[in-house]
């Protein structure tokens, strides 16, 4: 078999565990849950600590790709993710764990950063097109099977199994990668920027810490002090960039609108729809009852609407200007979360397929559009660096949005309750209590909690969701006013095998760098 395909093997094996590392934890959360006895934000830190591993880390780890050659820095990477997969596997506690999933992401960022940079330099002409199909089909499968597999491992075997299957498999891609690809490396690569890596991760990582934080309260002085020195760090990290002769982060791509219009909708798409996936589960799990397989099996009918969408806006992407499929895919979004509210206490999965399937459709339709759109405003030479901020931007989305919605979810549950049980005066209450206990022993106390918290529940749960419906159809606006057609950039000649294709349009194949100098561009799913 010719190198080229190996390489497009060892890349889409390895991107697939990624994906599937996302998508598949959602699942297990519950069963995490209570193994360690864990509460809500030790929860979201098991998702948010490989989220910002990512977003920290992915820019760093395509400029060291660049320097020392990215054949070399992907098995570094799968090396990295695979040791981090073994040691989730083996977590004593929720620290344990948050920290070997910080190291996955550590790993997951080299690879997600130099896996297109490979394929672009080992394929070309049609072939390229082909490979990159490929890849974003691998990609919409990852993120369509990740809760069924999840959910079959977490009921099977054990939630561990879900980060166990990637060391043999990783183990496996290592061994191809270091014998059947061959190195490229860019020769004019610069150092990476460290003192932007550092301020940027402690940015992220204070703005994380203190959106968790903030269920407590927002006058927490841990909440204050957190969203304080991340603004600090912010402002330093801007300050570093400007500055700097070789910035991680190019301040100046944000001339032209439509980048900035993609960065809005990878930011949105993460902090809408993906965020809310574990906040479904939990519903799934703990209110309906479901196991994690049955709650995989559901999950299929978002997952799936999103793989089919995604299918379908390939083939469209060369008619319909990405301006619209995008905006137009974020009011499908943001209705279908919009329809998934409005949940009772005694409401089941019927009252959320319809805007499952919706939501997920308009995923998709927003997903291939939004990886064109982050390198085709740019020339081939900033298609890596254009790519790998909209990429960031779509982990520091899911970061934030898990953090966030999670706070005001864990608020709304606690007011809910603590108004259920005074919904009554409180002597008659009191009464009712003192008369249960009497009648029936503690059983009775215990059920109008249990009532009151199913409520707090459902109540936290509808306000999320429309908090992510607004995120959504904040994101279509943004998106319809600041994506140009006019900003993109024509693809090179010598990349295209025919027609070229309408401005606002140009695939990801034929934005790739040459040869050499090939950087990575984004992958299609979060």
């Amino acid at each position: 078999m010719a190198p080229k395909w190996w390489t497009l093997i060892a890349v889409v094996t390895g991107v697939f565990m990624l994906v599937l590392d996302i998508t598949i934890v959602n699942v297990a959360l519950p069963d995490i849950g209570r193994d360690f006895d864990s509460p809500l934000s030790d929860l979201q830190w098991v998702i948010d600590a490989y989220a910002l591993a990512l977003a920290a880390g992915l820019l760093t780890g395509g400029s060291l790709a660049d320097l020392w050659g990215r054949r070399r820095l992907y098995a570094a990477g799968l090396a990295i993710f695979t040791a981090g997969s073994l040691l989730c596997g083996l977590a004593t506690g929720p620290l344990f764990l948050s920290l070997a999933r910080a190291g996955q992401g550590v790993g997951g960022a080299v690879v997600w950063a130099t896996s297109l940079a490979l394929l672009g330099d080992a394929f070309r002409g049609r072939d390229r097109g082909t490979a990159f199909g490929i890849y974003g089909g691998v990609l919409g499968l990852a993120a369509a099977v990740g809760p069924l597999l999840g959910g079959l491992l977490t009921s099977g075997l054990n939630w561990r199994w879900i980060f166990l299957v990637n060391v043999p498999v990783g183990i496996a891609v290592i061994a191809v990668t270091l014998t059947r690809l061959r190195e490229s490396r860019n020769p004019a690569a610069a150092r990476p920027d460290w003192a932007g890596f550092v301020t940027f991760s402690a940015a992220l990582s204070l703005l994380v810490y203190g959106l968790i934080s903030a269920a407590d309260g927002w006058s927490e002085p841990s909440v204050r002090w957190s969203l304080a020195g991340a603004a600090a760090f912010l402002v330093a990290f801007l300050v570093l960039e400007i500055v700097q002769e070789h910035p991680m982060l190019d301040l100046t791509l944000f001339r032209k609108p439509t980048f900035t219009g993609g960065l809005v909708a990878a930011f949105g798409l993460n902090a809408s729809i993906y965020s809310l996936f574990a906040y479904l589960v939990l519903y799934f799990q703990q209110q309906l009852g479901h196991s994690a397989a049955e709650t995989g099996l559901r999950f299929l009918s978002l997952t799936a609407a999103m793989f089919v969408a995604s299918t379908l806006a390939g083939r469209l992407t060369s008619v319909i200007p990405a301006r619209l499929m995008i905006g137009g895919g974020f009011v499908l979004i943001g209705g279908g979360i919009a329809l998934m509210a409005g949940v009772t206490a005694g409401s089941g999965f019927g009252h959320l397929l319809p805007g499952m399937i919706i939501a997920g459709t308009g995923a998709g339709l927003v997903t291939v559009p939004l990886a064109s759109t982050a390198v085709g405003v740019v020339p081939p030479a900033q298609a890596g660096a254009a790519s790998g901020i909209n990429a960031t931007a779509r982990q520091i989305g899911i970061a934030t949005g898990i953090a966030a919605l999670g706070s005001l979810f864990t608020a709304a549950l606690r007011d809910t309750v603590a108004a259920d049980l005074r919904s009554t005066p409180l002597a008659s209450r009191a009464r009712e209590i003192a008369a249960g206990v009497e009648a029936s022993g503690p059983a009775h106390a215990n059920a109008l909690v249990e009532r009151a918290a199913q409520h707090g529940f459902v109540d936290g749960l509808n306000q999320i969701l429309l908090i992510g419906s607004g995120v959504a159809f904040s994101a279509a606006v943004l998106s319809l006013i600041l994506i140009r057609g006019r900003d993109f950039v024509p693809p090179p000649a010598a990349e295209t095998t025919g027609s070229p294709e309408p401005a606002g349009t140009t695939a990801p194949t034929s934005t790739a760098a040459p040869a050499g100098t090939a950087d990575a561009a984004e992958p299609s799913h979060s």
